[in-house]
């Protein structure tokens, strides 16, 4: 077990640092493999607790047969069923949850609580959604990416259409650390942190990655090689429902929209899809969409993560 002096973190997509990329190939390889049926036992005899806030298909499941895969044990634990819920502090919980297992999978409402679940254990915790970021989720996304340009992120364009929210933050900073150029459009009024726009420039001054920013879906689009869009109201934000839909009504991604983009345009959505909303039907279900691609891959890019951090 690691002390708290060697264990890692991975609370934002910047935490993998030079290791991101290594990571993308590593998690091809483990996908390939996985397909031939064949598994390494990275994690025998190892324990992951996965603490969840929030209701999950796919972070829930590719987590728990990830672990399964590398020959671990996850124990999933929701919130309410932990002294977490009777007013247990998070350190405590922390302190103690390092003295049975050897990692923490942590899908939070706030990444105060995240922080400071990692502060007090002295095991690797892994964040599996906050408020601030969705690390894992961008690095399946990057996979699917990856793949799909066959290595290559320089020269490419991703367009993001929707919220400045927890994925857009891990994508400005994923595709800043990769060199991946990114055309954001966002309402004015939901923009993106400005603190994480700053780091991600930051990172993209070593890259070279272009990001930049617009009010006009159109204008982030027209020329883009992959265009990603997310739910206009996540979980959380359902009180904000009615306003938030009137200020992104003219930024769904239709077959309207992604005609500015190039030919054979790639399409991501992290899931779940509102239908009819972000996105339609024929869009999501259309040829140019990877979708199902993207949701495989988080099993694959947090196999990649856990044996980094845990392995």
């Amino acid at each position: 077990m690691p002390t708290k002096s060697t264990k890692r973190d991975l609370l934002s997509i910047a935490d993998l640092g030079k290791d991101l990329l290594p990571i993308l190939k590593r998690a091809r390889r483990l996908k390939a493999e996985r397909r031939r049926g064949v598994l390494r036992p990275a994690l025998r005899g190892k324990n992951v607790a996965m603490i969840f806030e929030k209701p999950s298909t796919r972070t829930r499941t590719s987590f728990e047969v990830g672990v399964n895969d590398l020959g671990g044990h996850a124990l999933y634990m929701s919130s309410k069923d932990l002294q977490l819920g009777r007013g247990e502090t998070i350190a405590d919980t922390a302190r103690v949850l390092s003295r049975y297992v050897d990692g923490i999978v942590y899908r939070a409402f706030r990444h105060q609580d995240e922080a400071e679940l990692a502060r007090h254990a002295s095991i690797p915790v892994i964040n599996a959604l906050d408020d601030r970021e969705h690390p894992c989720q961008v690095t399946a996304d990057l996979l699917t990416l990856y793949e799909c340009w066959k290595g290559m992120f320089g020269g490419h364009r991703l367009a993001w259409v929707g919220d400045g929210n927890n994925v857009h933050h891990s994508l400005l900073l994923g595709c800043a650390m990769v060199g991946l150029d990114l055309a954001s459009a966002t309402p004015e009024e939901y923009r993106p942190n400005p603190e994480i726009v700053d780091r991600a420039q930051a990172l993209a001054r070593t890259s070279g990655a272009q990001l930049q920013f617009y009010p006009d879906p159109v204008t982030a689009v027209t020329e883009a090689d992959a265009v990603y869009t997310d739910v206009w109201v996540s979980m959380g934000e359902e009180a904000e429902q009615r306003d938030r839909e009137a200020a992104f009504a003219g930024f769904q991604l239709n077959s309207e929209l992604l005609a500015h983009a190039r030919p054979g345009a790639l399409v991501l959505h992290d899931l779940p899809a509102h239908r009819g909303l972000e996105i339609t039907n024929e869009v999501i279900d259309g040829p140019q969409s990877v979708v199902w691609d993207q949701a495989e891959n988080r099993l694959h890019a947090q196999k990649a993560i856990l044996e980094e951090l845990l392995g």
